[in-house]
């Protein structure tokens, strides 16, 4: 059988932490900033972990062993 190959799109958005949890970026930063404060920009700033119900489906995509 040939190798998987990792998905292009979610190597460049997702990262799995040493403990083996998946961190993104924050939804809403890219434009409509105005009306967000800056409380909520800095918020948004920082990275997020995916939620237990997407983390299985983003770890395949990236060929991380179980």
């Amino acid at each position: 059988m040939p190798k998987m190959k990792t998905h292009s799109g979610a190597k460049k958005r997702f990262k799995v932490t040493a403990t083996g949890k998946v961190r993104a970026r924050h939804a809403f930063t890219s434009h409509i900033l105005e009306k967000k404060s800056p409380k909520k920009k800095r918020a948004l700033g920082r990275p997020v972990l995916v939620s237990a119900d997407d983390t299985p489906r983003i770890k395949r995509m990236l060929g991380v062993k179980k």
